[in-house]
């Protein structure tokens, strides 16, 4: 997603990362891997637990949660991983908004 994240900016869209890493981990992370979007700190699994995302020990934590909100709050698309591994590609992403977007039209 960072590679092309014009392509989402450009279509009204955002990207939020959510992670149980803490605040500095976050910053040292995305500092040293140059990364344009938002990384969130979800140390106590708030987030998670809200959007029920898995958490695998099994498979080494928090199993994949990919989510597209629109503007008014509605998850409009939703994936929920079964392995680190598992997580639709950009385009599929990108044709999700792009739908969204011309139904708001």
């Amino acid at each position: 997603m960072r590679d092309h994240y014009t392509d989402f900016t450009s279509r009204g869209a955002e990207i939020l990362a959510v992670g149980p890493n803490d605040m500095d981990s976050f910053k040292k992370y995305w500092e040293k891997e140059n990364i344009p979007f938002i990384g969130l700190p979800d140390l106590d699994h708030v987030t998670a637990r809200i959007y029920r995302q898995e958490v695998n020990l099994f498979k080494l934590g928090r199993m994949p949660l990919n989510c597209i909100v629109d503007a008014e709050g509605r998850i409009r698309y939703v994936q929920y991983g079964s392995s680190m591994s598992d997580t639709p590609d950009n385009e599929t992403f990108l044709n999700v908004i792009d739908q969204i977007n011309e139904s708001s039209t």
